[in-house]
């Protein structure tokens, strides 16, 4: 759809297909390089690419933002927040352990903590993504290359939240 278009330009994703190799594959979009599976394909280590940055926003403060591992849990997260009533919340809702008990949690308070600590869903250092799954799951690199999934700058949504008014490009 033309709705999928314009995302897909706007928010890049860990992984995109590669429509023109004789196989169809997913290619690192915004990650370095295929993920590292554990051998109980459980835990998945995903390195980012350095020196990518966000669009230019007044959120930044006239400064550049860099893509970084946590703003990839933050995008995970929001899926989840009741809130946000997110379309896609099914591709991930059972996926990562302590990420739907913080849904649960913030259908009862009416906050998601955005700053909890996941063991499971992780940024271990600027570039670098673990997540453990809830049990081996060959569909999630799939999932993580949904255009949905492109990361999103926290600040960003909070300095736009509640806004009636259109973001500026």
């Amino acid at each position: 759809s033309s709705a999928n278009d314009i995302g897909f330009a706007i928010f890049e994703a860990l992984y995109e297909w590669d429509y023109l190799a004789s196989v169809p594959d997913l290619v690192p979009r915004t990650a370095a390089g295929p993920p590292e599976i554990s051998a109980d394909g459980r835990v998945w280590t995903i390195r980012i690419k350095p020196r990518i940055h966000f669009t230019d926003d007044p959120a930044f403060g006239g400064k550049p933002r860099e893509l970084v591992a946590q703003d990839l849990v933050y995008t995970f997260m929001r899926f989840l927040d009741p809130a946000n009533r997110a379309p896609y919340a099914f591709m991930i809702e059972g996926r990562i352990e302590g990420l739907d008990a913080l849904a649960v949690a913030a259908a009862k308070t009416g906050r998601f903590d955005y700053d909890a600590k996941l063991p499971d869903l992780e940024a271990v250092d600027r570039y670098t993504l673990r997540v453990r799954l809830a049990q081996p799951d060959l569909n999630f690199p799939y999932i993580v290359a949904h255009t949905s999934f492109g990361a999103v700058a926290r600040e960003v949504i909070e300095a736009y939240a509640g806004s009636t008014e259109a973001h500026p490009v």
